[in-house]
């Protein structure tokens, strides 16, 4: 899954997404004071916006400049507060301790041994931050899906690497906020929330 499965997949249809934030950064972020944050894979930018509409400063990260292109055209009341980056955040990590929140919704991750990415982009979170990991229930996949899915970090998987300069505020199953995209079978997501000790 490259540069170009991925700008080809939103070239290939005028929307992909719904244009809405994911309902669990929703649920979870509402309320909490607005720092720095990293929307990791942001796609058409629906997080990212969301964010910056409740004053939280953005850099929005995504493979695909279709995809880019599209956040940007819609995000022009906050200009300021995104900055739209491409670029690959699995071979190239985030800058270490510089944001207060770090968003990843459904990105794919792929497991390594030396978990080189993924502690990466822990590392980007800063002291009293929090790292927001969410991935639809492997419960729900078809079975090849299933397995193409276990070879990516799962909620559980971060979990389980996170040592004690972490506290784990969510670690669970939960039904979706919206329905499920059409063709698909994702009623429940799973979910991480963690902060970083100060």
């Amino acid at each position: 899954m490259d540069t170009q499965f991925w700008d080809e997949m939103y070239r290939g249809r005028e929307q992909v997404f719904s244009g809405e934030p994911n309902g669990v950064l929703v649920a979870e972020i509402t309320g909490m004071p607005p720092g720095q944050a990293l929307d990791v894979g942001c796609g058409e930018g629906a997080d990212a916006l969301w964010l910056a509409r409740r004053g939280w400063m953005v850099t929005a990260v995504d493979i695909s400049p279709t995809a880019l292109r599209r956040a940007a055209r819609a995000g022009a009341d906050v200009a300021g507060r995104v900055a739209w980056a491409r670029g690959d955040l699995t071979a190239a990590p985030p800058p270490a301790g510089a944001f207060d929140l770090v968003n990843i919704q459904y990105f794919p991750i792929p497991r390594r041994p030396s978990h080189t990415a993924l502690r990466g982009l822990l590392a980007a979170v800063a002291p009293g931050g929090t790292l927001l990991f969410v991935s639809h229930d492997l419960a729900d996949l078809p079975p090849d899906h299933h397995r193409r899915a276990r070879d990516h970090y799962q909620p559980a998987d971060v979990a389980a690497l996170l040592d004690d300069d972490w506290i784990i505020r969510v670690d669970e199953v939960r039904p979706r906020a919206a329905p499920a995209p059409p063709g698909t079978r994702h009623t429940r997501d799973t979910v991480l929330r963690a902060e970083r000790k100060r």
